[in-house]
């Protein structure tokens, strides 16, 4: 046996960071994301309709309903842009954490990927948790799922997989 056969037999290690949404405050997990994108590295996002965002439900509800009130009166092609659909809505989260308007922060960016729910291929795998900004252990007041919030804004809450 030489080298090469021992290294085929070892398992393969994925080449990206699998990270669980579940219970995660949106914000804080947007910027442990997007330091870990300009490191250099591959992030999946997973059930990223279960994400959280703190503050009373009726309040959040109605700053994104104003937000989503702001279009263009001219042209509304020309954006902004207000996403219905979780995994667009946390990707565009985090891309408001990167320096997206230069090519260091564009190629970070292609390196996310988010997913509602959980996808056939990475079911097997065990996600990372980052259990210091989990509300349910850190929060004391209240807070809303992005699901929830978007249902309110127009998503259908459909996940096919």
């Amino acid at each position: 046996m030489n080298e090469s056969d021992v290294e085929e037999r070892k398992e393969k290690r994925p080449d990206f960071i699998l990270i669980d949404a579940t219970n995660m405050i949106l914000g804080r997990l947007g910027a442990r994301v997007a330091k870990m994108l300009l490191e250099g590295q591959r992030v999946v996002i997973i059930n990223a309709e279960k994400a959280v965002i703190s503050g009373d439900p009726k309040y959040v509800i109605d700053k994104y309903k104003d937000i989503w009130d702001i279009h263009s009166r001219t042209n509304p092609r020309r954006g902004p842009f207000h996403y219905s659909r979780p995994d667009l809505f946390v990707k565009r989260t985090i891309r408001g954490m990167l320096p997206w308007k230069k090519p260091r922060g564009r190629e970070a960016y292609k390196r996310l990927r988010v997913y509602l729910g959980v996808p056939p291929e990475y079911r097997n795998l065990k996600p990372l948790r980052f259990e210091e900004i989990d509300a349910t252990k850190r929060l004391k007041h209240k807070w809303i799922y992005v699901g929830d919030l978007l249902k309110h804004l127009g998503w259908k809450g459909i996940v096919k997989y």
